[in-house]
Parts: C-alpha cells; sequence; structure tokens
C-alpha cells in the first residue's frame, strides 16, 4: 500500500483519529474587543439568500459577515507591525499547514490564577518529561479555558483593569520566537496573548515576537485535553484571503490510537 492509502485505512479502521480543535463559528462566538479609540472587529453573522423560497426554490445559502481573527483562527506574520514584510495568509507555505504538535498543560494553574503565565521554565520542564518541542512544529498550550466558550462575559473575563486570560510571559514568548523550533503557538483564549499582555513590555509580546520572527498564531482552540503532550499532527486550514492578516480556520489533530 501507499503511504496515504495506509493513512485512509488506519484512519477509516480508527486507528487514527481525526479530533477537531475548531470553536464553532456563530453569532455567540466571543469576539475580541479592543478600548476606544481602536477600530473593532465584527461578530460574525449569516444574511440569508433563500432558503427553499421565491428567493431561490431549490437552495439555501447564506452571505457571512466576519473578522479575519474571528473564532478558531489563524494569525499570518503580517497581522503584526513586526511582521508587516512578512507572509499573508494567502502566502503561508501548504507544508507548514500540517504539523506536529506539542501540548503543554497548564490547566490546573490556570484554574488556581487566570493572570497565568508561561514561563521558560514550564516549558523546560515539559521538555524533560516530553523530549524536545518538535522542530517546525506547533506548541499548544492547553489552559481549560476552552470551557468557557460559549460566554463572551466569562471567556473574555474582563474588570476595570481589563481581561484577564492566562497566557505566555514576554521571556517566553521572545525565547519561543527565537530560541525555540516551533513554527507558531496555538492557545485556547482569544488571542495568543494573555489578557493582561497590553501592560506587558513590550506590548502583546507573542504578536510582537512570534509574528515578527514569521511564526504563527492559532487561537480559540478546543478540544486539547483529548491530546497527548506529543504525537499528534495537526492541519490548520485558514482561507486563503488574498493580502489577508488572517483568517478562520479548520484546525484538526490526527492522534494514533
Amino acid at each position: 500500500m501507499t503511504v496515504l492509502a495506509d493513512l485512509l485505512d488506519a484512519v477509516a479502521g480508527g486507528r487514527i483519529e481525526v479530533l477537531d480543535l475548531t470553536a464553532p463559528l456563530s453569532d455567540q462566538t466571543p469576539i475580541l474587543q479592543l478600548p476606544e479609540p481602536f477600530g473593532q472587529t465584527v461578530p460574525f453573522q449569516l444574511h440569508e439568500i433563500s432558503r427553499y423560497d421565491d428567493r431561490g426554490p431549490a437552495w439555501y445559502w447564506n452571505n457571512i459577515t466576519t473578522g479575519e481573527h474571528t473564532g478558531t483562527h489563524f494569525d499570518a506574520p503580517v497581522h503584526w507591525v513586526t511582521g508587516r514584510d512578512g507572509e499573508d495568509v494567502a502566502q503561508v507555505p501548504l507544508p507548514r499547514l500540517i504539523a506536529p504538535a506539542a501540548v503543554v498543560d497548564v490547566a490546573e494553574q490556570a484554574a488556581a490564577d487566570p493572570d497565568f503565565l508561561l514561563e521558560i521554565e514550564h516549558v523546560k520542564a515539559w521538555e524533560a518529561d516530553h523530549g524536545p518541542l518538535p522542530d517546525g512544529g506547533w506548541l499548544l498550550l492547553r489552559t481549560g479555558w476552552d470551557a468557557r466558550s460559549a460566554d463572551q462575559d466569562a471567556f473574555l473575563n474582563a474588570n476595570e483593569t481589563g481581561p484577564h486570560t492566562p497566557g505566555v510571559s514576554v521571556d517566553c514568548a521572545r525565547w519561543l520566537a527565537d530560541v525555540a523550533p516551533i513554527l507558531g503557538l496555538g492557545v485556547e483564549t482569544v488571542g495568543t496573548d494573555a489578557g493582561a499582555a497590553h501592560s506587558f513590555d513590550p506590548a502583546f509580546p507573542c504578536h510582537s515576537f512570534l509574528l515578527g520572527a514569521g511564526k504563527y498564531g492559532l487561537t480559540q482552540l478546543q478540544n486539547l485535553d483529548r491530546l497527548p503532550p506529543t504525537g499528534a499532527v495537526v492541519v490548520a486550514a485558514p482561507l486563503p484571503i488574498a493580502g489577508g492578516s488572517g483568517s478562520p480556520a479548520r484546525v484538526l489533530a490526527l492522534v494514533e490510537r
């Protein structure tokens, strides 16, 4: 059998499980909210064109309104000023959309402290147990935050001081961008940076360092608790929007069982 035939046989036989890491996309999908005077993204919306009626008797279809960075989505380097000369989402090389994953689980720490930050020492401890981060792979940060994804207020977890969601420290973001062999960072929160990252130096270090280094982001992932620490393969498929800074994406994981 060929390699692809072997893969299809393993999927059909259940030896490889296909998991959906994508949050459902609807008008209830949580979206990022920026303070004034910054521009805002729009909620996802369906606009019905016809539904088996006089507008189209045999077909149902919709127009959609959405932002590039709504729901489970892919951040391209050009999304941030540090990557302004980098790839747009349509220019990401196709082989990079299929990559191994390392899952770092800090759900317990994030449950105790919503402002928890991943540090280099946490990644080094993970590597001591599981081996080095995959070359050309994703670091997926499991925080348990996907359990909040049906509730905008709980998901953003904001008060008078701003949002409070887990993320990555400045030093760790710099290390992931400059030293770690990964191609990008995936998270369960609304963006790759912690809720308090607006106050960091620099602000929003995951965006600044990783996108500036030509790496990528995946956000609002789900079901990371069903992935092993190593061994899963992630298929991240954004729309090839010409000139786009990102795109909603269908993100799948292949896991050997």
